[in-house]
């Protein structure tokens, strides 16, 4: 039987995760598409009894349409703006786990206000374990083309400079599963003082 201050903790906790952790300030993992963001942000969240909260599910509940449809409709630069809002609403609900899309880190003001508010970490993966993972969906908007893998090889050596700017690394390889990945992550948060 539980006690009840392990119930109020949360899931993750109260199934005999990280116990005792604190986090202090969102976390807001950044990183190209595949990477493991949601995955991982969910599990995370569980283990560290916090919030989940992604910004391409927040920026889709509230446009009711997928992320394929405003990018088509309105255009990159309109989604980079909304998406832009949502972070901002996310960051100012307090501690939790925030995935962000593949190119919410490019914007210097994203990375500012997430800089001020959260603590950013780029999940990195190599350019064929992203491509294992992206290569048979059709909801990647910027994938549409005629040779998506070279698209997604070019994306990932344009992003690399901005994702360099995150607080912290967790490096994802292709035999770790999710819990290990959260691992990772979480020692990287308590090397660097971010959770207790």
């Amino acid at each position: 039987m539980q006690a009840m201050g392990d119930k109020m903790l949360g899931k993750g906790l109260a199934r005999g995760g990280a116990r005792g952790l604190h986090l202090s300030r969102p976390v807001v993992l950044v990183g190209m598409m595949g990477c493991g963001k949601s995955a991982i942000g969910n599990a995370l969240a569980a283990r560290l009894g916090v919030p989940f909260r992604d910004t391409d599910e927040a920026l889709t509940a509230a446009a009711r349409m997928t992320i394929a449809e405003i990018f088509a409709r309105d255009g990159e630069a309109f989604f980079r703006a909304r998406e832009s809002e949502v972070l901002a609403r996310l960051l100012a609900e307090g501690p939790g786990v925030v995935s962000t899309g593949g190119g919410a880190f490019l914007r210097a003001e994203n990375r500012a206000l997430i800089a001020e508010l959260g603590v950013s970490v780029w999940l990195k993966a190599d350019a064929e374990l992203l491509w294992s993972r992206v290569k048979q969906r059709t909801t990647r908007p910027l994938l549409m083309t005629d040779d998506p893998k070279a698209t997604l090889m070019e994306l990932l050596e344009a992003r690399t400079p901005s994702y360099r700017e995150a607080d912290l690394v967790a490096e994802a390889s292709p035999d770790l599963p999710i819990p290990q990945m959260v691992d990772r992550v979480i020692t990287a948060l308590r090397d660097a003082d971010f959770v207790k």
